[in-house]
């Protein structure tokens, strides 16, 4: 058990300014995500439609509208303070996924590019996890003791 939480919670990326530079990069992107995609959701454009959720996968409705809202809106939160960070990207690399493979896969590489970099950047902060600057670091330090 204790083995599965080190791989959950444990992340140092090495140095001081790594470390730095990893909680540069999770902000950013997290924040990126729910200006673009999170606010959105909860004002929508004056004039505008609502935006307008695609399931390819067929999915029952209410769950991909969930699962697209949560991904845009409280990901970011966890990712920016480093909560289960391993854990909350999960979603937000299955919508973008979803996006670069089957939703937009026979558009031009101008639209595909911003599912494709999204994916790619939450598969490195699954990967290399959120680093020591952290909710999660403290509470492995706590949790180890």
């Amino acid at each position: 058990m204790l083995d599965l939480l080190k791989t959950l919670l444990y992340s140092d990326a090495g140095s001081s300014l790594n470390n730095w530079a990893l909680l540069g990069f999770r902000v950013l992107l997290a924040v990126e995500l729910f200006r673009v995609h999170g606010l959105p959701k909860f004002r929508p454009q004056a004039g505008a439609p609502a935006e307008a959720v695609p399931n390819p996968l067929g999915l029952p409705v209410r769950l991909n509208q969930l699962v697209a809202t949560l991904s845009d809106t409280v990901v970011p939160v966890l990712v920016v303070l480093g909560v289960a960070t391993r854990l909350a990207v999960l979603p937000t690399l299955g919508v973008t996924a979803v996006g670069y493979f089957v939703v937009h896969r026979n558009d031009s590489a101008v639209v595909r590019d911003v599912p494709y970099m999204y994916t790619l950047c939450f598969l490195l902060v699954l990967l290399l996890g959120p680093g020591t600057i952290s909710v999660d670091h403290y509470l492995w330090s706590w949790l180890s003791r």
